[in-house]
């Protein structure tokens, strides 16, 4: 021990927590309970109403609903505060409110019905590519379909 602290026990102050370190504690999570087709979109400049959006789907809605759980837990044991839950019971689509960061966990055919990353991040999506599947990413391999005006499919 030096003179400055000799008797004095060293304080580590805690490290502060970004919006960064939350999403990447929520995508590492998400990666350990195998969450398909996890997309993350940036917010900046498109909404004051958080940083990002964390779109994911689970195979079923017992998956779905232990993801959310897990991920739950996980927020608040690493200091983030309990976030809001919405949609447990029925594990369709649950939306995870972490404050900077939100986050839908979706059943397969729930997540294409409602398609949000269309909604939040149309950049991901080229317009000519048509298919049988819905509309997807871009930088997915899965194929789009857009319906024409006259309610065919294109």
């Amino acid at each position: 021990m030096t003179p400055n602290t000799m008797g004095k026990s060293a304080t580590v102050a805690p490290r502060a927590r970004t919006p960064g370190d939350m999403r990447s504690l929520i995508l590492s999570q998400l990666d350990d309970d195998q969450a398909k087709d996890v997309v993350s979109i940036d917010l900046a400049g498109k909404s004051d109403v958080a940083d990002a959006l964390i779109i994911c789907s689970g195979r079923s809605q017992r998956h779905v609903g232990a993801m959310a759980d897990k991920l739950q837990r996980a927020l608040k044991e690493a200091g983030f505060g309990t976030p809001s839950v919405e949609g447990m019971p029925a594990c369709d689509w649950v939306l995870i409110d972490a404050g900077d960061v939100i986050v839908h966990l979706f059943r397969p055919e729930v997540r294409e019905f409602y398609n949000l990353e269309r909604i939040w991040a149309p950049e991901l999506f080229a317009e000519s590519e048509v298919g049988e599947e819905g509309f997807a990413p871009s930088t997915d391999a899965m194929s789009v379909t857009e319906n024409t005006p006259d309610g065919e499919k294109g």
